[in-house]
């Protein structure tokens, strides 16, 4: 089985490649090797594919006669490519949509061309916006959209959208309703729907896996689209107290880089007809706070700093139900974080 990873020299590549280095599927990876992430142009990222026994081109995803030449042949391709994290400000906007809807269709159109019938593409959490609530007098509950008066009050959580009470976080599925609310969402949403087109009009297989807050060793530090374990954990390492957004309590699920891993690999082993989704989350809630805490222990350094501060385009809570991938993929997180945190720690 000849198998196409888009993306395969960053962070969850390189481990969807290690779990991959167990079966005897050939693979091929297709990597820009983009300057935000790869800071030493990617000799490392080089280095690591090469101990693998994996070979590298280096290529970006919107290079359709690039991605056509690797994509022939292959049983199927796993399209990790893309520009992630919240962003710096809208003059990210171009870079994302570029990057990530117009990656994706060059690579799904690419795939019709060459007859390849199984996709499964690496979504986000952030497709929902804001989590799952319900509210005491109303039931379940979409809330609005915080504004930044109320940030600036420090009224971080959001009220029932018909009576304003305070809401209970709960866990989200995928039958929720996607509602992005950065450019990176955005993004995402539209290369699922993309995913949908293709399956439709092909009759192939895509399957999106809307990935939570993931972290392990290998992450991609000291960059402004850096996911907020390896911004806490750069801090705490540099001996300084980690600057928490808000007042910490924001509900994360935070999941391994080998849990996520080992869920592309079921889903590769798990095809569909058509398009579908699923939340990959450990399925245990935690709090940027508590994030935060354990990295700063762990380094020995200061304790964290709540700072207050804000960021319009984030979400207060944002939890996952993972049970659909459990008996559609027979897939379930294994790595406890207290645990993943440590490996982090000694990697």
């Amino acid at each position: 089985m000849r198998i196409v990873v888009t993306g395969g020299a960053g962070f969850i590549g390189t481990a969807l490649l290690r779990a991959l280095a167990a079966t005897s599927r050939e693979v091929v990876v297709l990597d820009s090797l983009r300057p935000d992430v790869h800071r030493d142009g990617g000799l490392a990222a080089s280095a690591r594919l090469s101990s693998l026994g994996v070979r590298l081109v280096v290529a970006d995803v919107r290079d359709r006669s690039a991605v056509l030449a690797q994509v022939e042949g292959a049983d199927a391709v796993v399209h990790l490519a893309a520009k992630v994290g919240l962003g710096v400000d809208l003059d990210d906007m171009d870079d994302y949509v570029s990057s990530n809807s117009l990656g994706t269709a060059t690579v799904l159109r690419a795939c019709h061309t060459a007859g390849v019938e199984r996709v499964v593409q690496a979504s986000s959490m952030v497709v929902y916006g804001e989590g799952a609530y319900e509210c005491a007098q109303h039931g379940p509950v979409a809330p609005a959209p915080r504004t930044r008066d109320r940030l600036a009050r420090g009224e971080f959580d959001p009220g029932c959208p018909v009576c304003g009470a305070d809401l209970d976080p709960a866990l989200v599925d995928e039958d929720a309703v996607l509602d992005p609310r950065n450019t990176y969402a955005a993004t995402k949403v539209a290369q699922e729907q993309l995913g949908a087109v293709w399956a439709r009009e092909t009759g192939g297989s895509c399957t999106s896996l809307r990935l939570h807050n993931v972290y392990g060793p290998g992450m991609p530090r000291d960059t402004p689209y850096a996911g907020v374990a390896a911004i806490f954990w750069s801090a705490a390492r540099r001996g300084t107290a980690p600057q928490v957004f808000e007042d910490g309590g924001q509900r994360r699920d935070f999941v391994h880089v080998d849990d996520v891993a080992a869920a592309f690999v079921a889903a590769l082993q798990s095809p569909e007809p058509g398009h579908a989704a699923y939340n990959v989350g450990s399925g245990v809630v935690h709090t940027i706070g508590e994030l935060a805490a354990e990295l700063s222990s762990l380094a020995g350094g200061p304790p964290p700093e709540v700072t207050g501060a804000y960021r319009l385009g984030d979400v207060r809570h944002i939890t996952a139900s993972s049970e659909r991938a459990a008996h559609g993929l027979g897939w379930r997180g294994a790595v406890a974080l207290r645990d993943g945190l440590r490996d982090l720690a000694f990697s």
